[in-house]
């Protein structure tokens, strides 16, 4: 898999201590949670996977004609917004 990291995306990955191995594991191994079939250019999705006991939020983007997946940015989510599978934000219904 051939993954592009957007420049925003190395800076949150910096300042939050997220590796671009962490980053790897969660788009290969972790589930989605969100797809978002209008952002352009390209659709994107939201990914949650678990580094030991570390919630990862990544939000990628594929390009399928290049064969990349674009990293848009990566965050550990905040109990406080998300329920407590991280899977869902406080409030919302689905």
């Amino acid at each position: 898999m051939k993954l592009t990291f957007r420049l925003h995306a190395i800076q949150k990955m910096f300042e939050r201590q997220i590796s671009a191995g962490d980053v790897r594991w969660v788009i290969e191994n972790g589930e989605i949670i969100r797809e978002y079939p209008d952002d352009t250019p390209y659709p994107s999705r939201l990914m949650l996977g678990w580094i030991v006991e570390r919630p990862l939020h990544v939000v990628v983007a594929d390009v399928p004609a290049d064969g990349e997946t674009i990293v848009i940015t990566a965050y550990e989510p905040d109990p406080a917004l998300w329920e407590a599978d991280f899977k869902r934000k406080k409030g919302q219904s689905s």
